[in-house]
């Protein structure tokens, strides 16, 4: 229909047609998603002449305009296409964002949050999409956050295994697997079952033999609407309002949630505006106090914080017993912070602490700013922070455990790098990918992790690969594409030319470091050696030089000889070439990177000479020689340590 000018104009005059004669107050275009590119520019054009006709048509009837808005999907990019933002912030009065279905027990065989507010180990969830909708232009105002009133049930494989994401078989209790919040209400009070409420994910579960329901019930509704409450969005929409129960639970705890957080504001005001000289008062007196006194003051109040996160507070003597008094043995790495140990807990959890050296160039700013990093970062790809220890000169955080270490020990081990087939480098490509993709597009807040490299990337059991190590990383505004630093610090050979010439950190700073380490992961190949015929070219150029010739199978790990996986791998190849261009402009996006990477028939563009290379371009133009030869005064180069 939109992709012809006459079928437009006639669905057009009919809608309007329609509201006026059943008096309606406005019109809604409810989950339409452009499947294609040219449907996608049509469709701007068919938003613009609807609100061009509603504008134009209370003019000749003299009656109030018609109220136009849309049903959109959670997000306003699905895969490669993306709804026209621009025109829907033009003509539409506000969008109710479709907030739920994430899961459902029809097509997934694992249980799921169909609603999630959040989820650490996926973009299908509420926060993600409503972050895309105001960084691609859409106003908060215009936003509205959808209800559910219905949760899906599955069949468990194993009904010990019950948590959001156990094996499940498929549907259950109905002939699609949709459950009404009044059936569902019916069924556990009938069996006598109280529901589990998640607060990572925002959703509630509960379990009923092998049977297992996730749906929204009051603690959900009520986090939603303070959600939306936090964010600025115009407001909340009720999907199937037939499925609430006979008590309005429902309604009624979303309506209340609204005028509590109200309240709270109206509350707030009052009292800061009658404290407001006592807090001057306060302030002016502790710039007076001891700076060791304010010292202990701000650890006191970091430490509260802390427990707001749901860090768990450890003693020393919890600490020295479970790690053997930081035995050598236990001693896992040592990096720029300091010693690693491994630790049991008297629980048999397994912890990894790391413990601040004295002699450290990192200090308590790090670890201040990993804490507050790692603590708001939640992804599947990240190392999780579990607590912290802080007592007079003595600073240590505890982390999961990785039992199988660091990529680096596999990746230049050359008896340890037999056990990373294709299919298991391929694993640790994709979990790395999807790690910067969230730091760099799906959290709240941009993340360049200014050291990215193989001792930071961790292994689990699985050999599934997690980010560590924030201590000197830069949260980044979202709406800046690069901003500069007096104070450089990495490690030499991740780093990007912009960075060392004159502090530049830009969103590409990334992808440069993952180009590196993509190089490492397929051919094995250490930073700090020298490569081709006469030994003078670094691992970029000389990843470069065998892909200009034709000769990428060259670059490969030798002990990688499964002839069906060349193609992949020369793609990789091609991609990390692109990531290590010199000019930041130049390189893709993460977004880019994981398109390319996951479809095979995507296009790949040629890659210009990397960055720091001692040859010349096809013009002439002398490319940088040495990493030292910029800023070398204003520049700290890490060694690579094992971890």
């Amino acid at each position: 229909m939109i992709n012809q000018s006459s079928s437009r104009t006639s669905f057009i005059e009919s809608s309007i047609m329609a509201a006026r004669r059943h008096g309606f107050m406005g019109l809604d275009l409810f989950d339409v998603f452009p499947s294609t590119p040219a449907n996608m520019d049509n469709m701007g054009i068919f938003l613009d002449e609807w609100r061009q006709a509603i504008n134009s048509e209370p003019r000749k009837y003299d009656t109030s305009p018609l109220i136009l808005t849309m049903g959109g999907k959670y997000s306003p990019v699905m895969d490669s296409l993306n709804y026209p933002v621009n025109k829907i912030k033009r003509n539409f009065d506000w969008v109710h964002v479709l907030s739920f279905d994430y899961h459902m027990s029809s097509k997934d065989r694992f249980t799921g949050a169909h609603a999630a507010l959040y989820d650490p180990s996926s973009n299908l969830n509420t926060d993600y999409g409503i972050h895309e909708w105001i960084r691609r232009g859409l106003p908060a105002k215009k936003l509205v956050i959808g209800l559910p009133y219905h949760g899906y049930a599955w069949t468990l494989v194993n009904s010990d295994d019950y948590a959001i994401g156990a094996p499940a078989k498929g549907m259950a209790l109905t002939r699609d697997g949709s459950v009404s919040y009044r059936y569902i209400k019916r069924y556990l009070n009938s069996y006598e079952v109280k529901p589990v409420f998640n607060s990572t994910y925002v959703a509630n579960y509960c379990k009923i033999g092998s049977f297992w329901i996730g749906f929204d019930d009051v603690e959900a509704v009520k986090a939603k609407v303070l959600y939306a409450k936090e964010k600025g969005l115009l407001g909340y929409n009720v999907f199937q309002i037939a499925n609430d129960d006979t008590d309005w639970i429902l309604s009624t705890t979303a309506q209340e949630g609204g005028e509590d957080q109200e309240n709270k504001q109206r509350l707030w005001v009052i009292v800061l505006s009658t404290t407001v000289a006592a807090v001057i008062l306060l302030g002016t007196t502790i710039c007076c106090l001891k700076r060791k006194w304010i010292m202990s003051r701000g650890k006191a109040a970091w430490g509260k914080r802390n427990k707001c996160n749901n860090l768990q507070g450890f003693t020393f003597a919890e600490i020295a017993a479970a790690t053997d008094n930081f035995s050598c043995e236990n001693k896992l790495g040592e990096g720029g912070f300091g010693p690693v140990y491994k630790g049991e807990l008297q629980n048999g959890l397994q912890i990894a602490v790391k413990k601040l050296s004295k002699g450290s160039k990192q200090g308590i700013e790090e670890l201040k700013n990993e804490l507050a990093l790692t603590a708001r970062l939640q992804h599947v790809n990240l190392v999780k922070v579990l607590g912290i220890f802080i007592e007079r000169e003595e600073h240590m955080l505890i982390y999961e455990y990785m039992p199988n270490g660091s990529l680096d020990s596999y990746l230049f081990d050359p008896v340890k790098r037999l056990c990373l087939d294709w299919q298991k480098r391929a694993q640790i490509i994709e979990g790395i990918t999807q790690g910067l993709l969230y730091l760099q597009e799906y959290s709240v807040v941009t993340i360049i992790h200014r050291d990215l490299k193989a001792s930071n990337i961790l292994l689990d059991k699985e050999m599934k690969p997690k980010i560590s190590d924030f201590g000197i990383a830069k949260v980044f505004q979202k709406d800046l594409d690069a901003a500069s630093t007096r104070r450089i610090i990495g490690t030499y050979g991740y780093i990007p030319p912009e960075y060392v010439k004159g502090g530049i950190y830009s969103r590409k700073y990334d992808v440069y470091s993952f180009g590196v380490l993509l190089l490492q992961i397929i051919s094995g190949k250490k930073t700090s050696c020298l490569y081709g015929w006469h030994k003078n070219l670094n691992l970029l150029e000389h990843a470069y030089e065998l892909w200009k010739n034709d000769k990428s199978i060259d670059f490969m790990d030798p002990t990688l000889d499964d002839s069906l996986s060349t193609c992949k791998m020369k793609r990789c190849m091609q991609v990390a070439l692109l990531c290590v261009q010199e000019r930041w402009e130049d390189r893709p996006s993460m977004l880019e990177v994981s398109s390319m990477l996951k479809n095979e028939t995507e296009s790949v563009p040629a890659p210009n000479m990397p960055a720091f290379s001692t040859c010349k371009r096809s013009n002439g133009e002398k490319m940088c020689d040495t990493i030292e030869a910029y800023s070398a005064s204003m520049l700290t180069i890490t060694q690579e340590m094992p971890r």
